[in-house]
């Protein structure tokens, strides 16, 4: 039970990420917004009516710092998607098939996509100093937004990335100490007596 919930958590927050890396809407001014490998245009009071381009490539993506916090993003997002796909694999195999159920290197799988998505969370906003941002942003530098303004795609991914960071925390093995009790059996009283080692 515990191991379905984990992969049920693990394959929710895959998605949700994968939303949020396709997602446009991570910077936006009046007339255009941008992500880590999506942007869109439109006229302005006309938002209905909008094109999109979509980076095929590293080598499409405008700058380096850009490029990097792509890498590291997606990079996290596949290590996420593979602690999900091993956990629903555990949950749905039989109980002999697997000794530690969902143990081992899992936390640190989880843990490595949350760091590499801390890091590529905080590179990204260092792109509104590339000449492609300064066009769009009107007076945009780096941690400064100029004339656009964060939006949902970038908040959704700061979220997924919190609780992608809380994963490995829910998931490390528990390890209990039990009292050890040596049980006696008395064949003349029918009693059972405990004494301690």
């Amino acid at each position: 039970m515990e191991g379905g919930v984990r992969a049920v958590l693990g394959l929710s927050l895959t998605c949700m990420s994968s939303l949020s890396l396709l997602s446009p809407a991570w910077f936006q001014s009046p007339t255009f917004s941008y992500g880590i490998f999506t942007y869109c245009s439109w006229l302005q009071g006309d938002s209905w009516n909008h094109s999109c381009v979509t980076f095929r490539s590293l080598e499409d993506i405008p700058s380096l710092t850009w490029k990097v916090s792509a890498a590291m993003l997606l990079g996290g997002w596949l290590l996420l998607a593979f602690s999900a796909v091993l956990l629903l694999s555990w949950a749905l195999a039989p109980r002999g098939l697997y000794l530690r159920r969902g143990s081992g290197l899992i936390p640190v799988v989880q843990g490595a996509a949350a760091a590499s998505s801390l890091v590529g969370l905080l590179l990204f906003p260092v792109t509104l100093a590339s000449p492609f941002a300064k066009e769009v942003c009107k007076g945009s530098s780096v941690y400064h937004s100029g004339a656009c303004h964060l939006s949902w795609g970038y908040a959704l991914a700061i979220l997924n990335m919190v609780l992608a960071s809380l994963l490995p925390i829910i998931g490390w093995p528990q390890m209990a100490t039990v009292q050890r009790t040596a049980i006696l059996f008395s064949s003349e009283t029918q009693r059972i007596i405990f004494m301690p080692e």
